[in-house]
C-alpha cells in the first residue's frame, strides 16, 4: 500500500468511526454492532502502526469517543474516564499478561476476572459519604450531567454506610455501568406491545435512552440498575490496596458491584476464568458481553499508567454473540391493533440458541434502510438479549444480483388505506401507521387483546376464532362479542355445539371481570397493565376515568403526560362511547376492586412483603397467585433481589430460582405459598 492510498484509507476510517462513535455515545442508537465497530478500530489501528505520520492528534485512537448530549450540562472528570482495549483472541490475552508482566520487572501478578456488564458507563461523585453528582463518560474528559436521573435508581446509594476497614472519603469518584436487567427488559417490552407500541431492541440502547432521559420522571419508571468497579478521584486518609478488597469495600458501603470475581495468578487460570465465566454469564439478570481481566493491584496500576486512550493495567475479553446465517424468503408486513405497521423477515429455519428461528422483526422501515436489507439476502440473526430474534447485518459477499429491495407499503396491506408516519414530540416517528378503525388487521388486533388472559380472559377467543368472527361478519368492535347466539358461533368452520358454548360461557364469565382488565382490554395506546391497574386504584369507575382531564390523570400515580393525553382522547371519541354504551347494556363491570380512597391505608398479613412469582404453578395462574398477595396487601415484583422476602416456584423457574437460592431466600411451592396465605388471612 502506497503513502497516498493509505492517507485515503485512513481519512475513511476515521470519519467512519467518528460517525459511530456520535451515533452510540451522543444518541444512543449505535448503527453497527460492536465486532463490526472493532474490525473497523483494528484497521485504523494497523494502518497507523505501519504509517505512524498518520496519526492525528483527533484520530479515534486517541480518545475514547463520543461528544455529551446538548440537552445536559457538561461536566469535566476530575480523572479521564479511559476505555479498554479489547480483544476476541485469547493469544491476545496471554500476550497483554506477558506484556504487563515485563513492565512490572519481574513481580508476581494477581489478575481479577470480572463480568463486563453491557450498559452505559457512568461516573459518580461521593463528598463526605454523601452523593452530590454523577455523569456520562462522553468524550472521556467530559460527561453529561445525569445526577437527577441517577437519583431514581434504588439500588445506588444517595449516603454511603460506614466501614469497618476505612473511613468515610473526604470525595471519591465510583466508577461503573448503568445497566437494564433483563427481567426487565422482558417486562417494558411486554407492556410496550400490551400498549401497541414498537418494542426496544436489546436491553443496552433501552438503558442508556432511559438514563438520558430529560425529564428524570421518565427514567424513574425503568428498571434500571448500577454495578460499579472502580474508582476515579480519591481524597482520603487510607483505600484498600486491591482489586478484591475494593469491590469488598464498595460492598460495605452500599455500593453495587459486579456478582462474580476470579482471581488468577497465571495466563491459564485467566483463560480458565474467563471460560467457566462464559459458561454462567447466562444465568445473571444482565447482559454480559465478555469478561474484564484487571491487575489486582492497585498501587501497581498507578506505576504502569495508560495511554492515551486505555489503561496500561487491564484488557476486556470479548464473547462471541451466539449468532446464525440464514437466508431471507421474504419481507411480511403485520398490522397490529394500533394500525402500527411491522416489517418481519421471513427466514428459512436455523437453530440459534436452543430454539429454531423462522421470523424476525425488522422494527421498522428505517432500519431496513440503514442495514439495506433485501430480499433474497442471507443475512446474520442473534437474539437480542438472549431474548429477541434479530437481523444483525447482510451477508454482502454473498450476494449474486437476484436480490431485491423492500418497497415499504404507503398502503395499509390490509385494507387499502393510506398510511403516515405517526408525529412525536422530537418530530416525525418512524413508525408508519393506518388510521382506519375499520381495519380489518386492527379489528382482529383488539378482539384477541380483548380475550387475551391478562385482559378479559376470555377462553377460546384466539386468533383462528376471531378471524372466523371477523371475515363472517359477526363481530366489528369488542361490543358485538356479548350479542353472539350460540347457533352463529357454531356453524363457523371446525367449531361444533360444544366448543361454541365453551367460548360463550366465557364471554359471559368476562362481565364480571375487574375494572383494570376491562380498562387494559380497550386497548388504549400506551395503557398497558401498571398503568390500568394505577387507574384503578385511583378511580372507583370506569365513568370517573372517562371524565377525568390531563390535569387530572397525570396527577395519578405511574401515569404521565403522553398516557394521560391518549386516555382523555379515547374517551372523547364518539366511536369509543358508543362501544362503552353498549358494553354498560350488556352488563359488563365497571366497579373497580383495587380501589381505595386516598385516605385509606392498605393493610394486612402481606404488608411491607415482596413476593416473586416464577415457573408455572400446578393450580393456580401467575395473576390468581398475585391477586392473592396484594389482596392481603403484598407487593408482587418482577425481578429477585436482596429485598425479596419469598420467591413462589413452579415447574421451569429457571434463572430466578437459582438467584433465590445463591441470595439464601425463602422458597415457596404452590402448597407452601396457599398455607401462608391462609395464615396471614
Amino acid at each position: 500500500m502506497t503513502l497516498a492510498v493509505a492517507e485515503k484509507r485512513h481519512a475513511e476510517l476515521a470519519g467512519e468511526i467518528q460517525a459511530h462513535d456520535y451515533a452510540y455515545y451522543v444518541l444512543a442508537q449505535p448503527k453497527i454492532s460492536d465486532r463490526e465497530y472493532d474490525v473497523l478500530y483494528r484497521e485504523l489501528a494497523d494502518l497507523e502502526a505501519a504509517y505512524p505520520q498518520l496519526q492525528t492528534a483527533d484520530s479515534p485512537t486517541r480518545r475514547v469517543g463520543g461528544q455529551p448530549s446538548e440537552g445536559f450540562k457538561s461536566i469535566r472528570h476530575a480523572v479521564p474516564m479511559m476505555s479498554l482495549d479489547n480483544t476476541y483472541s485469547p493469544e491476545e490475552v496471554r500476550a497483554f499478561l506477558l506484556r504487563v508482566q515485563k513492565l512490572a520487572a519481574g513481580k508476581e501478578l494477581e489478575w481479577t476476572v470480572e463480568p463486563k456488564v453491557d450498559g452505559l458507563a457512568v461516573s459518580l461523585r461521593y463528598e463526605k459519604g454523601v452523593f452530590v453528582q454523577g455523569a456520562t463518560r462522553g468524550d472521556g474528559t467530559m460527561g453529561d450531567d445525569i445526577t437527577a436521573n441517577l437519583r431514581t435508581i434504588r439500588a445506588l446509594p444517595l449516603r454511603l454506610r460506614p466501614s469497618k476497614h476505612f473511613p468515610i472519603p473526604e470525595a471519591m469518584e465510583v466508577r461503573g455501568e448503568i445497566y437494564l436487567n433483563l427481567d426487565g427488559f422482558r417486562k417494558l417490552n411486554q407492556e410496550r406491545l400490551e400498549a401497541g407500541e414498537e418494542t426496544y431492541a436489546n436491553p443496552r440502547n433501552t438503558a442508556a435512552g432511559s438514563i438520558k432521559q430529560l425529564d428524570p420522571q421518565v427514567t424513574a419508571k425503568r428498571p434500571l440498575a448500577v454495578a460499579l468497579y472502580g474508582v476515579g478521584e480519591f481524597q482520603g486518609e487510607a483505600s484498600p490496596t486491591t482489586q478484591v478488597a475494593l469491590l469488598e469495600w464498595f460492598r460495605e458501603l452500599g455500593l453495587p458491584v459486579p456478582e462474580k470475581l476470579q482471581l488468577a495468578r497465571s495466563a491459564d487460570e485467566v483463560l480458565t476464568a474467563i471460560g467457566e465465566l462464559d459458561k454462567i454469564r447466562h444465568q445473571f439478570n444482565y447482559e454480559t458481553d465478555g469478561a474484564v481481566v484487571k491487575l489486582n493491584d492497585l498501587p501497581l496500576r498507578a506505576t504502569l499508567g495508560s495511554t492515551s486512550k486505555a489503561p496500561r493495567w487491564a484488557m476486556a475479553y470479548k464473547y462471541t454473540s451466539e449468532q446464525a446465517e440464514s437466508r431471507l424468503k421474504a419481507i411480511t408486513i403485520q398490522v397490529g391493533r394500533t394500525g402500527a405497521l411491522t416489517p418481519v423477515a421471513e427466514l428459512e429455519p436455523v437453530l440459534l440458541a436452543g430454539s429454531t428461528v423462522g421470523r424476525a422483526t425488522l422494527h421498522n422501515e428505517d432500519e431496513l434502510r440503514r442495514k439495506d436489507i433485501r430480499i433474497g439476502d442471507y443475512v446474520i440473526i442473534e437474539k437480542a438479549g438472549e431474548v429477541i430474534p434479530a437481523v444483525v447485518q447482510v451477508v454482502t459477499e454473498k450476494r449474486n444480483g437476484t436480490e431485491q429491495p423492500f418497497e415499504f407499503p404507503r398502503v395499509c396491506p390490509e385494507c387499502g388505506t393510506p398510511v403516515a408516519k405517526e408525529k412525536t414530540a422530537g418530530g416525525e416517528g418512524a413508525v408508519w401507521r393506518c388510521a382506519n378503525l375499520d381495519c380489518p388487521a386492527q379489528v382482529r388486533g383488539r378482539l384477541e387483546h380483548w380475550c387475551a388472559r391478562g385482559a378479559m380472559d376470555i377462553e377460546g377467543g384466539g386468533e383462528v376464532l376471531v378471524t372466523q368472527l371477523v371475515a363472517a361478519g359477526l363481530v366489528r368492535d369488542v361490543a358485538d362479542l356479548y350479542r353472539l347466539k350460540a347457533e352463529e358461533v357454531s356453524a363457523l368452520p371446525r367449531m361444533g355445539a360444544k366448543s361454541a358454548a365453551n367460548f360463550l360461557a366465557g364471554v359471559e364469565a368476562s362481565k364480571q371481570r375487574d375494572l383494570w382488565r376491562l380498562l387494559f382490554g380497550l386497548g388504549i395506546l400506551h395503557v398497558g397493565t401498571g398503568s390500568a391497574k394505577a387507574l384503578a386504584r385511583r378511580y372507583e369507575s370506569l365513568d370517573q376515568i372517562a371524565k377525568a382531564g390531563v390535569a387530572e390523570l397525570t396527577a395519578v400515580e405511574d401515569i404521565g403526560a403522553v398516557i394521560a393525553a391518549s386516555v382523555e382522547a379515547w374517551f372523547a371519541d364518539p366511536r369509543n362511547k358508543e362501544v362503552i354504551e353498549r358494553l354498560r347494556k350488556f352488563g359488563l363491570n365497571f366497579q373497580s376492586s383495587l380501589y381505595r380512597p386516598p385516605e385509606a391505608v392498605v393493610t394486612g398479613g402481606f404488608t411491607g412483603k415482596s413476593f416473586v412469582l416464577t415457573g408455572t404453578l400446578p393450580t393456580l395462574s401467575r395473576e390468581q397467585a398475585a391477586a392473592k398477595i396484594e389482596a392481603l396487601g403484598g407487593k408482587v415484583s418482577s425481578s429477585v433481589s436482596k429485598k425479596t422476602d419469598y420467591v413462589v416456584v413452579g415447574d421451569d423457574a429457571g434463572s430466578k430460582l437459582e438467584k433465590a437460592q445463591k441470595l439464601g431466600l425463602k422458597i415457596l411451592d404452590e402448597a407452601e405459598f396457599l398455607k401462608l396465605c391462609e395464615a396471614n388471612a
